[in-house]
């Protein structure tokens, strides 16, 4: 810390906290180390700190900047009220990154703060996707009010100054509305977070967004109407800088949150910039990305990702029934390039993550297990990512049943993409949530894992790596009923953190009770993670594996639309097949 800002007069406390949200049994869900890093709190951190090395709020007055992710980190409220008065009470709160089901935490964590007479500010997907999509009042809006708590709704690149300044002169304005007037992001303050934080991590990685916003109109994305539909995008030089701040605290994994890199138009430039990073320095870049299924399509790309790092790549598959992606317009995923796209990746040695969603008009729970069986036989994946199609407020389809006065739940606790928010065509709520708890089973049945790890060992994609996230994947919902994505290692919960509106259990009963939990499910898990080790072991040392060959690992044939029941089994897929030969019959003719 400099001499200036230690000798400053008065010290500004701001507090950024990203909350967790409640599990079924009303605790806040948090890990000793929690799964992914939180790019809004980056980002906001990385915000906060230039607007203190700026010394916004006057040449004697210092920002001091607490950072809590509770996924990792349990909330001190009484350690941070004394923190404040130590200084006046002069400072404020951010609630950072909120999103829907994260909201009813939030305003429990800001009412200590609230009622303490301190200023809390609170922005995020919720606040964002309700004030561009409704009507500024819907979905618990008016609790915020009720509250005096502040809204922001947008990006904070060129606006947090204000924000600090209306704090610290006692005036916060109770909205603040950019969602007109998203910013540009180059040569922005970027993403950035101490290694203490990061350390609460699993994999010590960390997070960035080399771009926002995105171009295609899927009714049940939320990132469309919060960050528009105009992409807008860091550069090379804004993503080296990062890279080396964080190489500067041994940090050297991170994870790309832009919705589609593929589509960041300065992805090239970006890449190469990493590779001379990789290559030329030495920095041991590791990358997860996110794609779209054309991404095989751009010259390049595939190969430039494995060489600047890129270690797994999540596809926003969704699902292999064309008919429920014409429904959910999401008509730029063509399954006729499905398993192209995935062995480009495979031929890389780069581990595939797709996600898929269940409840689609036309799901069934037979056509759903119909589905898994498929993507089982047919396409080299490795790793997919279950998720109940939820009508999210933020998002078109959300404001179509809102509009229509069709019946959601009440509680937007459970609109975490896990829990069934509202009615379906084809499916009652119970058959829904029970298709949902066994297609994690069905995909992670132990001779898939299997299957699994010998097309690991003929496609280069490192056994140990790939086991970690299987054990992940397979055991945490059937364990902890959360989505692997919001996960960790070793659950952390307290009486004291339980859902106000639900009754406060005896400690008496609840510690023993826990400890049991946690002995049992450490015991299933070592017992996965054995299991599972002693497969790879033996699958790695059979010279088989490296010639191994399925159906998933054989190279597209021309024929094979004829055969595959990714083609042949829905009316969908048919089409889709159809489409593609009178497109190609239409262009030799035109030739």
């Amino acid at each position: 810390m400099s001499h200036a800002l230690e000798s400053a007069r008065r010290r500004f406390q701001l507090i950024l906290i990203k909350p967790s949200h409640y599990d079924d049994d009303g605790y806040v869900i948090r890990w000793w180390r929690a799964m992914i890093p939180s790019n809004s709190l980056a980002a906001l951190y990385g915000i906060a700190a230039e607007c203190a090395e700026r010394k916004v709020l006057g040449p004697d007055i210092a920002i001091d900047i607490t950072v809590i992710d509770e996924t990792n980190t349990r909330i001190d409220f009484a350690r941070l009220l004394a923190q404040f008065r130590r200084h006046d009470n002069f400072g404020m709160v951010a609630l950072v990154g909120v999103q829907s089901n994260q909201y009813p935490r939030a305003l429990n964590i800001a009412r200590p703060f609230r009622d303490a007479g301190l200023p809390v500010s609170m922005g995020g997907f919720h606040v964002s996707g309700c004030l561009s999509m409704l009507d500024g009042t819907a979905v618990g809006l008016e609790a915020c009010r009720d509250m005096g708590i502040s809204m922001f709704a947008g990006e904070a690149e060129g606006r947090l100054d204000m924000v600090l300044r209306d704090a610290a002169a006692g005036e916060l304005k109770p909205l603040y509305n950019f969602m007109n007037d998203l910013p540009g992001i180059g040569g922005t303050p970027v993403p950035f977070l101490p290694k203490d934080n990061i350390q609460r991590t699993l994999g010590l990685s960390t997070s960035f967004d080399a771009g926002r916003g995105c171009p295609y109109q899927c009714s049940f994305c939320t990132i469309i109407n919060v960050q528009g539909r105009k992409s807008r995008f860091r550069s090379a030089d804004d993503v080296e800088k990062l890279v080396r701040m964080n190489w500067a605290q041994g940090i050297h994994k991170f994870f790309i949150t832009d919705d589609n890199f593929a589509r960041n138009k300065d992805w090239e430039a970006i890449f190469d910039r990493l590779i001379e990073l990789k290559e030329r320095d030495g920095i041991p870049l590791g990358l997860m990305i996110q794609v779209d299924t054309l991404c095989h399509k751009i010259p390049n790309f595939i190969e430039k990702s494995r060489r600047a790092g890129v270690t797994r790549v999540f596809i926003g598959l969704e699902n292999v029934n064309p008919d429920n992606l014409t429904a959910a317009k999401k008509n730029q995923n063509k399954i006729t390039e499905y398993r192209k796209m995935l062995l480009a990746w495979k031929a890389q040695g780069i581990m595939t993550l797709a996600g898929y969603i269940l409840g689609f008009p036309a799901d069934t729970p037979e056509s759903i297990r119909r589905d898994i069986a498929i993507i089982q036989e047919e396409l080299p994946l490795d790793v997919i990512e279950f998720f109940i199609l939820t009508p999210l407020p933020g998002s078109e389809d959300h404001q179509v049943l809102w509009k229509k006065g069709i019946e959601m739940n009440g509680d937007l606790n459970i609109y975490d993409v896990e829990h069934v928010c509202t009615a379906h065509p084809k499916m009652s709520k119970q058959e829904w949530e029970d298709i949902y708890h066994e297609a994690w089973s069905l995909y992670y049945s132990r001779d898939h894992m299997k299957t699994l790890l010998r097309r690991a060992v003929a496609t280069g994609v490192p056994l140990a790596r790939l086991v970690k996230v299987l054990v992940s994947f397979a055991t945490t919902v059937p364990l902890e009923n959360v989505h692997p994505l919001q996960s960790g290692l070793l659950r952390l919960k307290t009486p004291s953190e339980r859902r106000p509106e639900l009754r406060r259990e005896n400690p008496l009963l609840f510690w023993p009770r826990f400890a049991w939990e946690t002995v049992r499910k450490h015991a299933s898990l070592a017992g996965t993670i054995i299991g599972l080790t002693i497969s790879a072991f033996l699958i790695s040392r059979d010279a088989k594996s490296k010639t191994y060959m399925d159906q998933a690992l054989t190279p597209v044939a021309e024929d094979e639309e004829e055969t595959l029941s990714l083609f042949t089994k829905t009316s969908g897929g048919t089409a889709a097949v159809n489409h593609v030969r009178k497109v190609a019959e239409l262009t030799r003719t035109a030739n």
